[in-house]
């Protein structure tokens, strides 16, 4: 029978530290937040932050925010844009994954728990490594390719209806929420491309001005890289711009069979 377990390194193993909110704080929420520092050499642990949402923002990024700067500089995670454009603050957030500038606090209820995106690598607290999902994303070559010279200086054009096909594509923000919620990507990354970069390659297959399509099904045609997914929707139904990566991956596939019928 097959076990699995975590590794000795990554077990909880501490009791975390405990962060009070300030003795005049009116409305506290508890934020139990999962911390690692390999510099340490210490297993993980689970911190407890105790925050006033009455002097805090709404959003779940807004008390991580204010965690950092008022009760424990160390937190680390990543944050840019605020606006759930960017995917900077991927995390998982009360057992899904999600964006921590959209997700409300309110929608919570009880503790708030938080870790890092599953089945990736931690560099620290809630920042997961990605070099090998950037990787993945560069080997789909993620840009126009072509054969025939542009038009003398002109743009080359698309009808409203060929851009239309792009809608539902080029929205994704490579957050990596789809792939890191998909268990043939926890079992199967290193060969399989995952929800995000498939949908990724099906935004270049879509694109009428596109001239690669045959060298970009080769690449995808392999029992790995491409017919992993067995779709069972994790992937859409945690996506936080709302797309759907699996029916991205079945078009792909369709593809494939249509070009040998």
């Amino acid at each position: 029978m097959a076990e699995f377990a975590l590794p000795t390194n990554s077990k909880i193993r501490s009791k975390g530290k405990v962060h009070k909110a300030a003795p005049d704080a009116t409305a506290v929420k508890q934020f139990k937040v999962y911390r690692y520092d390999p510099e340490t050499g210490e297993n993980p642990r689970y911190d407890t932050f105790e925050v006033d949402t009455a002097t805090c923002g709404p959003m779940v990024l807004d008390a991580l925010i204010k965690m950092k700067s008022e009760q424990d500089p160390t937190l680390t995670f990543r944050r840019s844009c605020r606006e759930g454009i960017c995917g900077s603050c991927s995390m998982n957030i009360d057992g899904t994954n999600t964006l921590a500038c959209t997700k409300a606090i309110e929608d919570v209820k009880g503790e708030v728990k938080i870790t890092p995106l599953p089945h990736m690598d931690v560099i620290k607290d809630l920042v997961p490594d990605f070099t090998h999902f950037y990787a993945q994303y560069s080997s789909i070559k993620p840009w126009l390719q072509t054969v025939t010279p542009p038009p003398s200086g002109k743009e080359r054009f698309q009808s409203p209806e060929d851009r239309a096909k792009l809608d539902g594509l080029y929205e994704c923000i490579l957050c990596a929420c789809c792939s890191s919620s998909c268990p043939s990507y926890w079992w199967n990354s290193d060969k399989f491309l995952g929800p995000a970069i498939l949908l990724q390659a099906y935004r270049w297959l879509a694109d009428s001005r596109d001239e690669m399509t045959g060298e970009r099904l080769d690449e995808l045609e392999d029992p790995f890289r491409l017919y992993r997914c067995h779709t069972i929707m994790n992937c859409a139904n945690v996506c936080p711009k709302g797309l759907n990566p699996a029916k991205a991956i079945a078009e792909v596939k369709k593809m494939v069979v249509e070009r040998q019928i």
